[in-house]
C-alpha cells in the first residue's frame, strides 16, 4: 500500500538526530512521497537540500509563513521568488493567520496575494494556511479563482460549511491529518459529507501527532494513523483511502512537474 504524505517540516531541527532512520520508516509504512513546505527563505532552501538528499521519495515547496510575515516582507519575498521555480513543486506554506494577532494585517493580506500570484504564474499548486482567516482569505481567493491551479486547504479542522465553502474552489482539496484521530475532533462526522477523491492525507510533523502517538514527535511513517481513521469514517478500506488520496495528491501536485 502506498500513499503520501502533503505536509510534513522534515527540515525542522527536531529531525536532526535521526533524520534518515524518520524517511526509512516512513517508506517502510508505505509513504512513498513526501512533502516539504517552507515557512521563509532559509526553511525553503532547506526543503530543496532535502528533496536532493532523498531523490524521488522528498518533494520541497518554497514561501512564506503568514507568521513570519512582519514589516519588511516585501524583500523576503523578492528573496523567495529568486528561488523558484526550479526543483519546486508547489507555493506553501503560505495564507493567513489572525489566531495570535491582527498587527500585520494588512502585510499578511499582501504577501498572501503576491504569492498566490506566483503560483498562478508559474503553474505551482498552493499550500494554503489559514486561521481565524477564512472570510479573508476566501475572499481574496475568489478574485483568481479562474486562474488557481490548485492546492491544498492544509490542516482543516472545520465544519461541514466550512468544508463546502472551501471545496467550491475547483482543483483543491482539503489536508486531512492528526485531529481527525483525537477524541473531541468534529471531523469524524464532518468527513463523510466531503467527497473522497477531495481530501489528501498530511501529519504536519513533527506536530500534531495522531492517536495513538499523540504527545509524541509527529513523523511520516504515522500517516498511517490517519489513513486508518479516515477509512473507518467512509466505511471503506485502507487500500482504498490510500488508493484515492494518492491520485488526488498527484494530480495537484505532480500534473504541473
Amino acid at each position: 500500500m502506498y500513499y503520501i504524505d502533503t505536509h510534513t517540516h522534515l527540515d525542522g531541527t527536531e529531525f536532526d538526530a535521526d533524520r534518515d532512520e524518520v524517511v526509512a520508516r516512513a517508506r517502510e509504512a508505505g509513504v512513498g512521497r513526501m512533502l516539504v513546505p517552507a515557512i521563509d527563505l532559509p526553511s525553503s532552501r532547506a526543503a530543496l537540500a532535502l528533496a536532493a538528499r532523498y531523490p524521488g521519495c522528498v518533494y520541497a515547496m518554497a514561501g512564506l509563513h503568514p507568521e513570519e510575515v512582519r514589516g519588511d516582507y516585501a524583500a523576503r519575498l523578492a528573496d523567495i521568488r529568486s528561488l523558484l521555480p526550479a526543483g519546486y513543486i508547489a507555493v506553501g506554506e503560505v495564507g493567513l493567520d489572525y489566531y495570535w494577532s491582527r498587527e500585520y494585517e494588512k502585510e499578511q493580506l499582501a504577501a498572501f496575494e503576491e504569492q498566490v500570484k506566483w503560483s498562478i504564474e508559474l503553474r505551482l499548486p498552493l499550500m494554503i494556511h489559514c486561521r481565524k482567516a477564512q472570510n479573508e482569505m476566501v475572499a481574496m481567493l475568489r478574485r483568481y479563482e479562474r486562474e488557481l491551479p490548485g492546492g491544498v486547504f492544509h490542516c482543516f479542522t472545520g465544519n461541514g460549511h466550512e468544508a463546502a465553502e472551501l471545496l467550491r474552489f475547483d482543483r483543491f482539496a482539503l489536508g486531512i491529518g492528526g485531529v481527525l484521530t483525537f477524541k473531541k475532533s468534529n471531523l469524524p462526522g464532518v468527513l463523510p459529507g466531503v467527497p473522497l477523491d477531495r481530501v489528501v492525507l498530511e501529519t504536519d510533523s513533527p506536530y500534531m501527532a495522531p492517536v495513538p502517538m499523540r504527545g509524541k514527535r509527529n513523523e511520516s511513517a504515522y500517516t498511517q494513523y490517519v489513513l486508518s481513521k479516515m477509512a473507518e469514517c467512509y466505511g471503506v478500506s485502507e487500500e482504498h483511502v490510500a488508493e484515492v488520496t494518492t491520485a488526488n495528491a498527484e494530480r495537484i501536485f505532480f500534473s504541473y512537474v
